[in-house]
């Protein structure tokens, strides 16, 4: 039997995952502690009969409080909690297929060069979808990088980096992502986790990302827009080439920064221009 419940949900009726219940005493001691599920239900353990006081917070939203009368069942009931939006939120983008504009996209990367500098550089093909559900949390992305698009404005550099040292393109020659979950952090910040499979390894990434907003575009379709940041180590994709100088080229350090801006399409697929 749980202690005091409640349903947390948006004001258009979703449950907000994560919205955390955190329940003081009259004396303002913590008495309970408990996070939403997916659903929104939240509920703490059994506690003592008296007065609390109960606030629900969660991120890019308003905190609410009540007050909750405990009785000798250990238990009470909230009811639905609704929470507004934070002030100056930006309004998610409509459920249903987005398509990634891979012309206003990019997939950039830096990478320690022997220690003192960095080496810059992009993948110009990148494709994918990404399905808009409600609650978001359950939103589906899916998005694929062509490996031997790789520039680093040097040719022999790239030509190198496209080689068996390192993403080794002829055997590997797409890098896929899909992710695997989606967190609200702030009015616009998410944390997305997910699988990145690259030179034939799959690993589990994280991604903090800030929502950008959506809106009309120029040719009658409608955008929205994120940027995406993450850390990656190559040994954890078996790329452990280190040699300090070969054949001219410098060693990259072993963590690679990667950024990404996305302007995603709605609908099945782009549109023609």
């Amino acid at each position: 039997m749980p202690g005091l419940s409640a349903t947390v949900r948006t004001t258009d009726g979703w449950g907000i995952e994560h919205a955390v219940l955190t329940v003081t005493d009259l004396g303002g001691r913590q008495a309970a502690h408990a996070a939403a599920d997916a659903q929104g239900v939240v509920s703490t353990d059994l506690l003592q009969p008296g007065v609390y006081t109960a606030v629900v917070t969660a991120a890019g939203h308003l905190p609410i409080a009540r007050t909750a009368q405990v009785g000798s069942t250990g238990g009470a009931e909230l009811g639905e909690l609704v929470l507004e939006p934070e002030e100056g939120a930006i309004e998610l983008p409509p459920t249903g297929p987005w398509v990634i504009d891979p012309v206003h996209s990019s997939v950039q990367f830096a990478a320690r060069h022997l220690g003192i500098s960095s080496v810059r550089g992009r993948f110009g093909e990148i494709q994918g979808q990404v399905q808009v559900a409600r609650p978001v949390e359950q939103s589906l992305v899916r998005a694929q990088i062509t490996a031997g698009s790789i520039d680093t404005g040097i040719k022999m550099r790239d030509d190198h980096l496209r080689s068996a040292d390192f993403l080794e393109v002829d055997e590997f020659p797409t890098i896929d992502f899909v992710s695997t979950g989606l967190v609200q952090r702030g009015s616009a910040d998410w944390t997305m986790e997910g699988e990145l499979t690259l030179h034939g390894e799959r690993k589990p990434v994280t991604f903090e990302m800030t929502y950008g907003g959506y809106g009309p575009d120029p040719w009658g379709g409608t955008r929205a827009a994120f940027h995406a940041e993450t850390q990656l180590r190559r040994e954890d994709f078996a790329i452990n080439y280190n040699a300090m100088v070969r054949a001219g080229v410098a060693a990259v350090g072993t963590t690679v920064k990667v950024e990404i801006d996305i302007q995603l399409v709605q609908g099945e697929q782009l549109p023609e221009m």
